[in-house]
């Protein structure tokens, strides 16, 4: 058990008094979730959750920042979504046959 807990409703570290998650903290999740990101995030998501109804004069991007910020997930680019395009849409079965039939 960790000493580098939140300390509600002020979202500070039971341990060193910082920004909670904090350095420390963030050490300790990294090694803990290795390799579960998925399980991360799901963790950290719903403190997120509960420091927005805390704090909600904070900016939803700062928390974001703050609570994902660090992750490797939050660090890697999202892919780019390729729009759709009619050549990538497969013709009509015999429509080449039709075509060339006229």
């Amino acid at each position: 058990m960790t000493a580098h807990g939140p300390v509600m409703p002020i979202w500070s570290c039971g341990g060193c008094d910082l920004p909670w998650p904090c350095p420390t903290r963030k050490q300790e999740l990294r090694a803990e979730y290795a390799d579960a990101p998925v399980s991360l995030a799901l963790y950290l998501g719903s403190y997120l959750v509960q420091a927005t109804e805390d704090m909600p004069w904070t900016p939803a991007g700062v928390l974001h920042r703050r609570f994902f910020g660090w992750t490797g997930a939050a660090e890697q680019p999202m892919p780019a979504v390729q729009p759709r395009s009619a050549a990538t849409v497969p013709a009509e079965p015999g429509r080449e046959a039709r075509q060339q039939a006229v």
